[in-house]
């Protein structure tokens, strides 16, 4: 290993899935060391683009603790997984199958005791179980010794250079005992600030890639309804009086993206006119044109059939995404920084309701440009 690569944070990948989060972070100058995932084809393509690190099984009977394959790190990353938090599907929280899953990510930060983690999930998280959710999975994390201090934030990706309106928890978590006063870095993107990433400035010349470019053969009443909807429409610009009209349903279904804007949420499952619809062309968009919404490179490529690359793209944080949250912890790793005591700021942060910890780097952002 060079010296360049030995100053690298390194990084422990919990809940991988194809690798988003990682190539992220591993683009602002991070080395993922090791990764899990139960999905065997988003471990094919992790291990595809990342090398040989990823352990394709069940993390609930990975013990960290005793698991000398496993090494020691600078930082876990994670989004654990968040069906059960979903504001599209039904919502158990906590109490659902998987909704519990994060404490297989809190066992690993307690073994390795990592200088920071981030654990990214669906906005849902924060209202699940009428808000009990978010608090106990704070508390969890703040309970791990030497002590966490914890900052949640809601991000849109937009907001930071991704070619799609996508909104998702960021919980980040600080070792104490470092000193290092994180704050949620602020958007680089929208009105007052840098002009959003189009999906049109994602999709230009995205017919000369190749790799998961193929196109689908939609139905003929698939098209002819598409004729229908116009750009950065979906199924409600169907006349009710048309023999094609469809009701009841959710607002991402036969959504066609305006060429003009973001992109609205790539989805990962789902038929019924869920897949996400070209503009002009009246067709499903391409996995390849997904992972360009999604911020991924052109030679990122995904391992399995179009269905199954599809869940991964879907499933995935938008690399470009969390650029800006990944180099604001660099200088954690550096030690460039002026230390401050974290357990005085952890305790005016565990006397807030969850609301007001979300406003809290914004109130000091403000007043940091004020002075």
């Amino acid at each position: 290993m060079s010296e360049k690569q030995k100053t690298k944070p390194q990084v422990l990948s919990l809940f991988s899935g194809c690798g988003g989060l990682d190539l992220g972070f591993e683009q602002s100058g991070y080395e993922t060391i090791w990764a899990n995932d139960f999905n065997e084809w988003a471990a094919k393509t992790f291990t595809h683009n990342f090398g040989d690190i990823m352990y394709c099984g069940d993390i609930e009977k990975i013990d960290p603790y005793i698991d000398r394959s496993i090494p020691d790190c600078d930082i876990i990353l994670g989004g654990f997984p968040c069906q059960d938090f979903s504001m599209i599907w039904k919502r158990p929280g906590l109490n659902g199958e998987r909704g519990n899953l994060y404490k297989s990510f809190l066992r690993f930060i307690d073994a390795k005791k990592p200088k920071a983690f981030v654990a990214e999930n669906v906005k849902g998280l924060l209202s699940a179980n009428k808000n009990k959710a978010i608090e106990t999975i704070i508390k969890d994390f703040e309970s791990i010794v030497p002590g966490y201090l914890v900052k949640v934030q809601l991000y849109n990706f937009a907001e930071y250079g991704v070619p799609q309106f996508r909104e998702r928890v960021l919980i980040v978590g600080i070792r104490k005992d470092t000193g290092f006063d994180f704050v949620h870095p602020e958007p680089t993107h929208g009105l007052d600030r840098i002009p959003y990433i189009t999906a049109g400035d994602a999709l230009k010349g995205v017919e000369q890639i190749v790799s998961n470019n193929e196109k689908m053969n939609p139905k003929p009443k698939t098209i002819e309804m598409l004729k229908l909807i116009p750009e950065g429409g979906n199924f409600t610009d169907i006349p009710q009086d048309h023999p094609l009209y469809v009701k009841g349903m959710i607002s991402h279904v036969y959504r066609r993206i305006h060429r003009s804007e973001p992109s609205k949420t790539i989805i990962a499952a789902g038929g019924g006119g869920t897949w996400g619809y070209h503009y002009p062309e009246p067709r499903p968009l391409t996995n390849r044109e997904r992972a360009r919404l999604q911020s991924f490179p052109d030679d990122f490529h995904f391992v399995g059939s179009n269905t199954e690359v599809r869940r991964q793209i879907g499933n995935a944080v938008p690399p470009q995404g969390v650029h800006a949250l990944a180099k604001s912890l660099l200088p954690l790793f550096a030690a460039q920084y002026d230390s401050v005591d974290l357990y005085k700021l952890s305790e005016k942060l565990q006397l807030m309701t969850v609301k007001d910890r979300l406003k809290f780097d914004t109130e000091r952002h403000r007043a940091s440009d004020a002075a």
